[in-house]
């Protein structure tokens, strides 16, 4: 635990201390939270936002790849011919290049997201599962109208800076005759997620003060509201003049779900007058491809002060019956629109290639320096979830809001109703952090801003009703094919597709039965991408790094992945796969292996949908499943879920032995990228599979013991012992631990994830894996080299460091910085007592990803960059990790006491009788014992 008061006293004050907005303008705006908290990420909107440098190989890195980029490539086009997206596609660009605009997302976790970047513009559309548009919808904005007393002062401006490359395009053809005036360099955008605030300071008005703040139900321990698809927009106004202001507020929205949907036809929009003064306008989009339709409400909140009117359709073409052009002159001459638009009905539906929006205005009079707040809100109602492959399912919210597309009325006004309350609780849960003065100020709204990722990072909640009454089992080919393979190799579909007994139930697929379970223990099932551009659902490796945020804030989130996990590692699908590295073929799932993902096309149906290479033969993937079901069984004591899981992890335990080659209880790897680091081969023992086992090994000692499994703990116990004395014999070289035991140029680098064993054991409350002199020796060394060495610290570790000090480029891999790696290093550094270069270590990233002199990737923080700030695959789920750094600072409260178990208390087992093999027939019938949730078993 960090020290009283001490922690980075030199270095607490790192945000940059100048103010965006005057001492005058926030004690104006002090009511109400409408002023943003002194801890938050802040740009001006007339900052220029740049374009992403994207990450490139290397002349040597393509010729080595050039078989399976050859692969690949025909993978993805037989993909493509199926009318399906391949899981990592190299080869096909946006249309829209990445740009440093972005912002805090909108809406709750799972129910499809739309991102809004911090110049107001609305992007990153991700209402279809897998699917992500990042062009901006420029017709989707809020716009402002004044007028003061005697008509001598006029205002009219789109609250958004108007220099943007998509106006004035044909698609948006209407919208370039709107009033683009505010320049910006007087307002400014504040992010703390799930909250921003944009602050017009004077802009337009001179004697008008603007905030605008935008709230989302991301609510921690919340599994109701922070499934909403809803987002609130809260105006506050302050007059600074002599006279009074009639101020009219626009929101604008077309009907649209990103890309070229909005020309497609069929849409229809519909005014609609609710509850406590909440009214707008429905916009019901037909969507294509046969994914199910969404329903978008716009909405304001009439008060005693404030009037609400709407424009049910206006369009984007001059060839429209009402244009663009017309809405905004109407809202300059009379700032509202006419009442009886509400009895209007449901529009004609659109026709194809012309683009239908819908505009609420809300008007109230702001007394000369008077005060005034005028509330929208936006909802997208899309019930249904289908994937590819058929399997549909009900999303999370539609247990409390129902199927039917008008919930969306309901969510809206709910918003408008219940977001003071949703604030509170996002206070009650933020301030402890944001009042800690020993935290310096970049780590305090980067922990919460990388958070954005639950809600933009593609998730998926569904509603655990709809499993069973979906119907689809994992072991059930959906269409003949699977992963570039031919189908007549795909014939013999139940016959090569085996399953433990438990999956036996066609209508429970891979999913935990919940029909016994409370409802207000039945949180659904929870899915999220490994990121934007590797589409696969709940990738394992890289969820170890990302779990620490859920286990944290949803812990009930977190078992139900765990549970799905070890239901899977006791299921085998036998499926022919071709590995695009080698070109061989193998089988989808193997049991006993921890899948590497939960699929993409057909989630938990058809797992592993990453296919470069067989991660049945991964060295990394089942010991991180049994640290994080030790860690989070130790965190949340529930002793149900451990019971649940012990099997799969037994099983998970005693696949590994395989690859334990010369009986010393050490595993080896195989001369390929058998772990996460999917480029970069490793030879013989590896410091970082090695570390993991070690890890594994006295985790599942520590869990048998406490679920009672005494005999399989004395296993374990006697395998970690052997293990780690032939880790150290082989690797350790008197300051760190060799990259692996091979004779390789890179053999003995110096690789900043070689701890991530010791990172879960420190974490869980177990005794440390080496001596404390080897664990502190082996991270200064990481700090010096791979920190420091690169451009001062200030980019965050490269994964491999030459001891000579020079950047290990065996691989793109190893010569990149790994954001989630480097947040998970510096946790390890801070659980070690040694916070100053724990924190030193993450603000690399800061400085690099977040920081105005960095490259821009806030709010879509990629996988990793090079050293001349080259990204690769942004909108990435490792980040998290720097929850693993929240979880350090906070582990006395967070964790069990670990039960204490004496290594050095040896019991002396020959090589035959330690191997987990030869005693099969008790640990299967343990598992029998444990499968009836007995505690008591004496077997």
């Amino acid at each position: 635990m960090v020290g009283p008061n001490t922690l980075f006293h030199r270095r607490k004050h790192s945000w940059p201390p100048e103010e965006f907005i005057t001492k005058t303008t926030l004690q104006l705006l002090d009511f109400d939270s409408a002023a943003p908290p002194p801890h938050a990420w802040r740009r001006r909107l007339n900052c220029h936002a740049n374009i992403l440098k994207e990450f490139t190989i290397t002349f040597r890195e393509a010729i080595k790849m050039v078989r399976l980029g050859i692969r690949l490539w025909s993978y993805v086009r037989e993909e493509a011919s199926h009318g399906r997206k391949a899981p990592i596609d190299p080869f096909t660009k946006e249309s829209c290049k990445p740009s440093a605009s972005q912002g805090v997302p909108l809406g709750g976790m799972g129910s499809g997201s739309i991102s809004r970047g911090f110049r107001g513009e609305f992007k990153q559309w991700q209402i279809t599962p897998g699917t992500c548009d990042p062009s901006p919808m420029m017709s989707n904005q809020f716009s402002i109208f004044i007028s003061r007393e005697g008509g001598h002062k006029k205002y009219a401006s789109v609250l958004a800076p108007g220099q943007h490359g998509s106006l004035g395009k044909t698609r948006d053809k209407g919208i370039s005759s709107w009033g683009w005036n505010l320049n910006g360099q007087h307002s400014t955008y504040h992010a703390l997620f799930p909250r921003a605030w944009t602050v017009y300071d004077g802009e337009p008005d001179p004697e008008l003060k603007i905030s605008c703040r935008q709230i989302s139900p991301f609510i921690p321990n919340n599994y109701r509201d922070s499934s909403l698809p809803a987002a609130v927009f809260v105006y506050t106004l302050v007059n600074t003049g002599k006279e009074r202001a009639k101020v009219s507020l626009l929101f604008t929205w077309a009907n649209s779900i990103g890309e070229t949907s909005h020309m497609s036809g069929g849409h229809v929009n519909e005014p609609f007058v609710g509850e406590d003064g909440v009214s707008g306008v429905l916009l019901h989009h037909k969507t294509g491809k046969g994914n199910p339709p969404v329903t978008f409400a716009i909405s304001a909140c009439e008060t005693q002060n404030v009037n609400v009117t709407v424009l049910p359709c206006f369009g984007l073409s001059e060839d429209s019956s009402f244009t663009a052009k017309d809405m905004w002159d109407k809202m300059e001459k009379d700032g509202k629109f006419d009442q009886e638009n509400f009895n209007s009905g449901p529009s004609v539906p659109s026709s194809a290639g012309d683009t239908i929006c819908a505009a609420v205005s809300a008007t109230a009079w702001v007394e000369a320096h008077g005060k005034c707040t005028v509330s929208f809100a936006l909802s997208w109602s899309s019930p249904k979830v289908k994937f590819s492959k058929g399997s549909t399912y009900d999303r999370r919210y539609t247990k409390f809001y129902g199927t039917s597309p008008r919930a969306a009325v309901d969510l809206v006004h709910d918003a408008l109703t219940h977001y003071k309350r949703w604030e509170e609780d996002i206070e009650a849960w933020q301030n402890p952090i944001l009042k800690d003065d020993r935290l310096p100020e970049w780590y305090k709204f980067t922990l919460f801003n990388e958070l954005y990722f639950l809600v933009a990072g593609g998730t998926v909640w569904i509603d655990s009703a709809s499993i069973h009454a979906n119907g689809n089992s994992q072991l059930q080919q959906s269409d003949g094919e699977a992963s570039g393979v031919d189908s007549k190799d795909q014939q013999n579909n139940h016959d090569n597709c085996v399953s433990n007994g438990e999956a036996s139930d066609k209508s429970n697929g891979l999913f935990v039965d919940t029909s016994h379970v409370d409802d207000d223990d039945d949180v659904g099932r929870f899915l999220y991408l490994e990121g934007v551009e590797y589409v696969m659902w709940n990738t394992y490796d890289v969820h170890f790094y990302a779990s620490y945020a859920l286990l944290m804030l949803f812990p009930k989130i977190e078992l139900n992945i765990q549970r799905d996990f070890a239901k899977a590692v006791l299921s085998e699908d036998g499926r022919k796969v071709k590995f695009l590295a080698e070109g061989n073929l193998g089988i989808r799932k193997v049991r006993g292996a921890v899948p590497h993902d939960l699929g993409m096309h057909d989630p938990w149906n058809e797992m592993n949908a990453y296919n470069i290479h067989d991660t049945s033969k991964w060295k990394d993937l089942n010991p991180k499943f049994v640290l994080q079901v030790y860690r989070d069984f130790a965190a949340t004591g529930d002793y149900q879920f451990g019971i649940d899981v012990w099997p799969a992890v037994r099983a998970a335990m005693e696949y590994m032995e395989q690859f334990d080659r010369d009986n010393d209880d050490l595993i080896e790897n195989d001369g390929f990228p058998d772990q996460t680091y999917d480029t970069w081969t490793v030879h013989g023992v590896s410091a970082y599979c090695g570390c993991l086992w070690l890890a594994a090994l006295q985790a599942a000692a520590a869990m048998a013991l406490q679920i009672g499994d005494k005999f399989f703990a004395e296993l374990c116990k006697n395998k970690f012992l052997n293990a780690k004395a032939a880790l150290e014999a082989k690797l350790w070289n008197g300051t760190y631990f060799n990259y692996d035991s091979g004779a390789s140029s890179n053999s003995k680098s110096i690789q900043t994830d070689q701890l991530a064993g010791q990172w879960y054991t420190a974490s869980s409350g177990l005794p440390p894996i080496f001596e404390d002199s080897k664990i502190k020796s082996t991270l200064q060394k990481i700090f010096d080299f791979n920190v420091m060495k690169t451009k001062g610290g200030r980019m965050g570790a490269v994964n491999g460091m030459h001891p000579d000090g020079k950047v290990d480029e065996t691989c793109m891999q190893s010569r990149e910085i790994w954001t989630g790696v480097t947040y998970a290093a510096a946790a390890t550094m801070i659980l070690s007592g040694m916070e100053e270069q724990g924190f030193t270590t993450a603000e690399g990233i800061f400085t690099a990803g977040w920081s105005e002199e960095g490259f821009g990737y806030w709010f879509q923080t990629p996988e990793g960059w090079t050293m001349d700030g080259h990204y690769r695959s942004l909108i990435y789920m490792r980040p998290l990790a720097i929850w693993g750094m929240q979880w350090a600072l906070s582990l006395p409260k967070a964790i069990l006491d670990a039960p204490k178990i004496n290594m050095m208390d040896r019991v002396h087992m020959s090589p035959r009788s330690r191997r987990f093999s030869h005693n099969s027939r008790v640990v299967k019938h343990k598992a029998k014992c444990f499968g009836d949730s007995s505690l008591s078993c004496s077997c």
